[in-house]
């Protein structure tokens, strides 16, 4: 499909002329983007970037980075990937998601730009610099950018950041990134520059790559547990900050502690003016969906989480075991699951396991979906129900679950996004 949409076809249009201008979906490196970017004015802009990488948690900090700096009154552009529900929900300007006319007008800038270029661009190279060119023309103060896979060679990277965030690594994507901790971490270590600071948030060992990678750069790197510190207060109310510069008593937000805290050092090591207050209320005002996000639907407890690695599993057990220990009343935990056939299913329900009395499952409706024989296999031995689509395996565990169990929709953001098509189907 070589010939291009108009400024009047539809988001869709767009959306799908993107997803076969390139031979694939996925293509690390930046050799044909940079001219691109470079065409379009947005690898320099005039404006403060915050570039965050990481195997998980990208989307609760930067959504905390882009909720303080707009609590503080700063012109904010957020992107993120992937979406749940909407594509619009990649790009937000001060919290808010850019509607459909936004995006196709940039789509035509891009797709020009590209042109002129005589260059191919994959859906995620073109949908992202689209976000670029409308920061650039809502001249926001601040960009709040979302790495999408691994970062050195991630479209992202086109873009010069101010401060450099790695939430944490963890063994994902490992077809693409290498399999090792340090292999992905001289990944995510790409987007760090000379003389910026860098945040390490993660609770593990620091990687000897990213040490690496900031001491090439003389930037200066700032670790969680080392030179930042948070704890929850002894009220169960509030949490403490602590870093050599400062110690902040904030409000506990929906989002994962560990991610805040990250979003926190961030702010407080760029030279943005940011008054505690607005950290106070951005913390209280970011929320996200799927992550550990809790519903209530048709009278039962609902929890969606898109943990879809061990990682983010790991911390989604954390979360849930907390959870179930303040609500005795659950005792049982009935699983809607589907998977990705390149991620580390085995792993992921070896975690799960012990905690899910059933398991409802069905194909994912996506190229790259697990089929039943692999869900099966990693499932074997466990109680398990086949159904034809995830939304029959959700309506079924809203149907039949009992007042002592709960639900828990996770496995990826595609099984979330089919449960969300769902229920706004039978609104």
């Amino acid at each position: 499909m070589n010939t291009a949409p108009l400024a009047t076809d539809s988001l869709e249009t767009w959306l799908n002329y993107w997803s076969h201008v390139h031979v694939t979906g996925i293509d690390l490196g930046l050799e044909r983007v940079i001219p691109v970017a470079e065409k379009l004015g947005v690898t320099h802009p005039d404006a403060k970037v915050f570039t965050v990488a990481g195997t998980n948690g990208k989307g609760s900090t930067t959504t905390t980075l882009a909720a303080i700096l707009n609590a503080q009154g700063y012109q904010v552009g957020l992107y993120q990937s992937p979406h749940i529900y909407r594509f619009n929900e990649r790009v937000k300007l001060g919290g808010v998601e850019v509607d459909d006319q936004q995006l196709i007008e940039a789509f035509v800038q891009v797709d020009q730009a590209r042109r002129d270029c005589n260059l191919s661009l994959s859906f995620f190279e073109a949908t992202t610099l689209a976000a670029f060119v409308i920061f650039k023309q809502q001249a926001c103060d601040v960009w709040v950018l979302e790495v999408g896979l691994g970062g050195r060679l991630d479209v992202v990277n086109v873009v010069h950041p101010d401060v450099a965030v790695i939430t944490n690594i963890g063994l994902d994507h490992t077809d693409w990134l290498g399999d090792t901790i340090e292999k992905i971490a001289f990944e995510k270590a790409g987007i760090i520059r000379p003389n910026i600071p860098v945040i390490f948030g993660g609770v593990q060992e620091l990687p000897q790559a990213i040490q690496d990678k900031a001491a090439q750069c003389q930037a200066p790197l700032y670790v969680a547990n080392r030179d930042y510190f948070y704890r929850t207060a002894a009220d169960g109310q509030s949490w403490l900050f602590a870093s050599s510069g400062s110690t902040l008593k904030l409000p506990l937000g929906t989002l994962a502690l560990e991610n805040i805290s990250t979003a926190v050092a961030a702010v407080l090591l760029s030279d943005l003016n940011i008054q505690q207050q607005a950290i106070a209320e951005g913390i209280q005002q970011a929320q996200l969906p799927g992550r550990f996000e809790i519903r209530q639907i048709a009278g039962k407890t609902v929890i969606f989480d898109a943990g879809h690695n061990p990682h983010g599993v790991e911390f989604l057990l954390k979360q849930l075991r907390n959870y179930l220990n303040y609500n005795k009343q659950y005792t049982e935990v009935i699983s809607v699951f589907s998977m990705l056939a390149d991620k580390d299913v085995n792993s992921v329900v070896a975690l799960l396991k012990e905690h899910v009395l059933m398991w409802k499952i069905a194909q994912l409706n996506v190229p790259r979906a697990a089929d039943i024989t692999q869900l099966d296999a990693a499932l074997e031995g466990e109680t398990v129900q086949h159904f034809d689509s995830v939304q029959l395996a959700f309506k079924s565990a809203l149907d039949e679950t009992n007042n002592n169990q709960l639900i828990l929709v996770c496995g990826s953001f595609h099984t979330l996004e089919a449960v969300w098509e769902y229920l706004e189907e039978c609104q």
